[in-house]
């Protein structure tokens, strides 16, 4: 892979290079175009070529495959998303709620199932994911959310509590009072993954043109430096990068995410980190971390960063940045083994976040436009079911997916600057001031967790 092909990951570093490059310009129209080239518009390319092999797909990218959050992500496949519990709690909307968290259950076995069948080395493990409480009231909060689930017919084939003990065997996390394990949850290597979808739709025949910024769209037309494309649909698959398209700077909010990985760790040490299986892994705090342990032996950790002001996007994150320093020091005060690991890459990006805090599918059949995003951060797993949304509302097929709460539920824009500036700022501190009283008093935060809860909706 050339030097030009790096976003400053590790998985990008790790991963092999394409199968086939696509360096033609952009053809004059197509049947579909696609705008951008992570996972959503991949997998949205795949899934209509193996629909209808006659389509003409063509998938446009201002940089390169990988090159945004599909090849910069912590690797958890996980089967829910935001949204999914304000369903569940409602009575009115329960039904609807659990049949969207029982699809991307099944969305973790179809991640899986196409890795198998177009032979992607996505180094796929499906080892869960561990909610550790570090702190008893958390412990507390975590079975009574478990005693929820199963009321409302979930099961322990879904999910488990482990008490403190049990927890412990599994994770070596400083401060762990038990832990909430949820089964439908993979840990894989990103980048290898969004590769081999490329390749596989290259298969299918997707044409996948690079280094090709889209600037506007508009019915029938995707405008780019390089000439227009002509379809009768065009698709926005742009997530955390939609703010470079024109008129769109409010449509979904760029918030960075922050990512270490160690070197490769020797056995003994992991004997005391514990994830053996693979397992990935978090906490209760709002200024979210994940972590996973990687098929080489290292510890990749990552945590929400902040926002830029005008939507800002970096195109590489500065690995001297203060907010990577802020992770690593979190990774290095959750596993105090790691106090002399060496941290071997340190990168970040931005993710897409919807004024609704919830991701969203729509398509209009008479202006041919539409999109798919608003992960919030947990899109490795959405982002295959929201592609096959997509590509059943392209196609008019009416599925069960179509019925899922995701389609057409549109989000209002976000507010303009300096609004938006301020309401971002101000949700992080709330949020790191409650984290902070919360660990030192050692039970909610009677101030600013009300604050963070109502600026977060």
């Amino acid at each position: 892979m050339q030097n030009s092909r790096r976003n400053g990951s590790l998985w990008l570093d790790q991963a092999p290079p394409p199968a086939a490059a696509a360096s033609e310009p952009p053809p004059a129209s197509a049947d579909v175009v696609i705008v951008g080239a992570g996972y959503t518009g991949l997998w949205t390319a795949y899934y209509l070529k193996r629909a209808e092999p006659t389509l003409d797909v063509v998938v446009l990218e201002a940089e390169f495959v990988g090159f945004g959050a599909s090849g910069r992500n912590g690797g958890w496949c996980i089967g829910t998303a935001w949204g999914v519990d304000a369903l569940l709690a409602d009575p009115e909307t329960r039904s609807r709620g659990m049949a969207l968290q029982r699809a991307l259950f099944e969305t973790v076995d179809e991640v899986a199932r196409v890795c198998d069948a177009e032979a992607i080395d996505a180094h796929l493990d499906r080892g869960g994911c561990l909610r550790v409480a570090r702190a008893p009231f958390q412990a507390d909060r975590h079975r009574a959310e478990l005693e929820q689930r199963y009321r409302q017919g979930f099961s322990e084939r879904d999910m488990v509590w482990l008490d403190a003990p049990a927890a412990r065997a599994r994770i070596g996390m400083a401060a762990n009072h038990g832990a909430l394990w949820f089964r439908h949850c993979a840990a894989l290597h990103p980048a290898r993954l969004v590769l081999g979808l490329a390749d596989a739709a290259r298969r299918l025949g997707v044409r996948i043109v690079e280094e090709t910024p889209v600037t506007a769209l508009e019915p029938g037309q995707a405008h780019t430096p390089r000439g227009t494309v002509r379809a009768r649909q065009v698709l926005r698959a742009t997530e955390g990068y939609t703010a470079s398209l024109a008129g769109a700077r409010r449509d979904l909010l760029p918030v960075y995410s922050m990512m270490v990985a160690t070197e490769p760790l020797p056995e003994a040490l992991w004997q005391s980190l514990g994830l053996a299986g693979r397992e990935t892994f978090g906490d209760d705090r709002r200024l979210v971390i994940y972590g996973q342990r990687t098929r080489d032996g290292r510890l990749a950790f990552g945590g929400r960063a902040g926002y830029d002001f005008g939507s800002g996007r970096r195109r590489v994150v500065d690995p001297a940045d203060p907010m990577i320093a802020r992770v690593e020091r979190a990774l290095r005060e959750l596993f105090p083994p790691l106090a002399g690991a060496a941290i071997s890459h340190r990168w970040g990006g931005v993710l897409g976040i919807s004024r609704h805090f919830r991701p969203c599918v729509s398509f209009d059949r008479r202006s041919g436009l539409g999109w798919a995003g608003g992960y919030v951060g947990e899109g490795v797993a959405a982002s295959n079911l929201a592609a096959r949304i997509l590509a059943d509302l392209v196609l008019e097929r009416d599925s069960e997916r179509t019925g899922l709460p995701w389609v057409d539920d549109l989000p209002r824009r976000w507010e303009p600057e300096p609004l938006r500036w301020l309401g971002a700022r101000a949700l992080l501190f709330a949020a790191a001031r409650a984290d902070r009283a919360e660990y030192r008093i050692g039970r909610p935060s009677r101030l600013w967790g009300p604050v963070f809860d109502r600026l977060s909706h």
